[in-house]
């Protein structure tokens, strides 16, 4: 009876304790519809390529220019929704790697391959210039796979505002700002042709993005807090500049990426050389009858 009873008591004074209930993996509906959009457009890129023939390929290319551009849209979009819901997720994290690699990796490897060989065999170049296309369009796509696992591992540790290489995004934009130029203006195959400035271009975005150049990163930009007036006038007359030059929207595309693809080695350059211009003199050698006089007391 004894026994029981302190039985009791310890039941009492010791309650069960219930494992916690394993959380399971959540997915936030909007933001990942943006992400799932983005890797939509960019395999319907690779569709309009593969789909364009010898009469249309330009018009192809610009295509599938435009899906991409708007692909760059969605990607950013999808990060801003899941930032102000507050619905970051693993899952998220690793569908907008696989996303990007798609849309900003092997679709726009395909549409410079397509614009640097457009036939498709290799009657109208060298077999040395179709073996380089192909290696330096590989090269990029496997760097944006590099450059996307670097940012996850990075992104698991710590937070940070800048990037650390060219984004992948951004290096998407600065090869199909090219071929859009090249799609638009056909006389610019006379002065600078394709497979002599692709295979470089491709090699140096490739480099870009696996480089720890330090880039701007879109997280810093608040809209939904107080923001001063004059960045208001300034969204503003963007907008009305990207209205007026609706028809020569390339040459935007160009002159806005550009400038964001070369600011991480010149602003690595600016530091370098301020660092090296701060650094003090180092001292002149002594010479061997300075080193034997004794020290001036």
């Amino acid at each position: 009876m004894r026994r029981n009873v302190f039985r009791r008591i310890r039941e009492i004074k010791q309650p069960k304790q219930t494992k916690p209930k394993a959380r399971r993996n959540v997915v936030y509906i909007l933001p990942n519809l943006f992400t799932a959009g983005s890797l939509f457009l960019g395999i319907l890129a690779i569709f309009e390529i593969l789909d364009g023939s010898d009469a249309n390929h330009d018009e192809a290319i610009q295509n599938a220019v435009e899906l991409i551009f708007v692909a760059g849209i969605f990607d950013v979009l999808d990060g801003f929704i899941a930032r102000l819901m507050k619905a970051q997720t693993q899952i998220g994290m690793q569908l907008d790697s696989l996303a990007d690699l798609v849309a900003f990796g092997v679709a726009p490897a395909i549409i410079v391959y397509s614009l640097i060989n457009p036939d498709g065999t290799n009657t109208a170049m060298h077999e040395t210039s179709i073996a380089v296309a192909k290696a330096t369009c590989s090269l990029f796509a496997i760097c944006g796979a590099l450059r996307l696992a670097r940012f996850n591992v990075q992104a698991s540790r710590e937070e940070k505002k800048s990037f650390t290489g060219l984004p992948i995004p951004g290096a998407a934009c600065g090869a199909i700002s090219f071929c859009w130029l090249y799609a638009r203006h056909s006389e610019f195959a006379g002065y600078l042709p394709p497979e002599k400035v692709f295979p470089l271009l491709m090699v140096v975005l490739a480099c870009l993005m696996v480089s720890k150049f330090n880039y701007f990163g879109f997280k810093s930009i608040r809209i939904t807090g107080p923001q001063r007036f004059e960045i208001l006038i300034t969204a503003a007359v963007v907008l009305v500049l990207i209205y007026l030059l609706k028809s020569h929207v390339d040459v935007i595309l160009f002159c806005v990426i550009v400038p964001y693809v070369l600011s991480g080695p010149v602003i690595f350059a600016f530091l370098y050389l301020g660092k090296s211009q701060l650094r003090p003199a180092a001292p002149p050698p002594q010479t061997r009858s300075e080193l034997s006089q004794p020290p001036k007391r």
